[in-house]
């Protein structure tokens, strides 16, 4: 009895516990969006915007969205800070409030969703990056398509998605913006190494691109990444090109006695 005595006041206590800081958390939400809504300078605004993100609130994303079109490049970049530490309870709120007209807002919005690498964002950040007239949000599309999170990927649909972002990298590679196709090598890179195991015959594909930017690119920036993105890649090859087309050896018949203990 005794024990079920004490199971019952320690659940009692850590539930009104957890309602104490859900509603702690709550006020803490309103008074910190409250001095978002009533900042009357730059500063200020950009002081309250940097608390409201590091409370990583999840009630405080609508306001941190709205802060991303604020014209404060730096509330903005605490915004996007913020939205990105809240993670996954930022997302469908950022694709329902992306702004279609302030192409600076979208382009905070955007990075804010590459910065959280939700696959549910794959849609906007395909479009945004191949359509957009802004080069930055086509930037910051260009390099989404190089942080989602390919786990959250059904694996029947792992294949299939991994090409489509695969045909609108090497679509955007050829940008008219150095910018926009340094950030597509980027994802390339990044793409390269998550296709090793799903999809290496198109692995190549990559390659060819980026040694062909090496050498035709006209920007220096450009040709520098791509040459660090190359090295990145190279060590990726010998053995993907052992996996797939070597053939398969006998184990007992190849392996030397490990000494010193058992093989790791």
């Amino acid at each position: 009895m005794m024990a079920t005595t004490d199971t019952l006041s320690y659940n009692w206590l850590t539930t009104n516990y957890s309602r104490e800081i859900i509603m702690n958390n709550s006020d803490l939400a309103q008074i910190l969006i409250r001095a978002v809504e009533e900042a009357d300078s730059s500063d200020r605004l950009l002081d309250a915007v940097q608390e409201l993100a590091a409370a990583g609130i999840e009630e405080a994303v609508p306001c941190l969205i709205a802060a991303l079109g604020y014209n404060n490049p730096g509330a903005a970049v605490a915004a996007v800070d913020g939205l990105i530490a809240i993670g996954e309870a930022a997302v469908q709120p950022l694709l329902q409030l992306i702004d279609g007209y302030n192409y600076g807002a979208r382009a905070w919005a955007i990075r804010a969703l590459a910065g959280i690498g939700d696959v549910r964002a794959l849609d906007t950040l395909l479009e945004a990056a191949k359509t957009d007239f802004s080069l930055s949000v086509r930037r910051a599309a260009a390099r989404g398509l190089g942080t989602l999170r390919w786990q959250q990927v059904p694996p029947e649909k792992l294949e299939s998605i991994q090409t489509q972002v695969l045909e609108a990298l090497l679509l955007i590679s050829q940008d008219p913006e150095w910018v926009v196709r340094y950030a597509a090598v980027t994802s390339l890179e990044t793409l390269a190494i998550a296709i090793a195991a799903t999809l290496p015959d198109q692995a190549s594909r990559i390659t060819n691109q980026l040694q062909q930017m090496l050498d035709t690119d006209v920007d220096l920036g450009v040709r520098t990444r791509v040459k660090f993105a190359q090295e990145k890649i190279q060590p990726q090859q010998p053995q993907q090109h052992q996996e797939v087309f070597a053939p398969k050896i006998k184990l007992q018949d190849t392996e030397v006695p490990h000494r010193g203990g058992s093989r790791r």
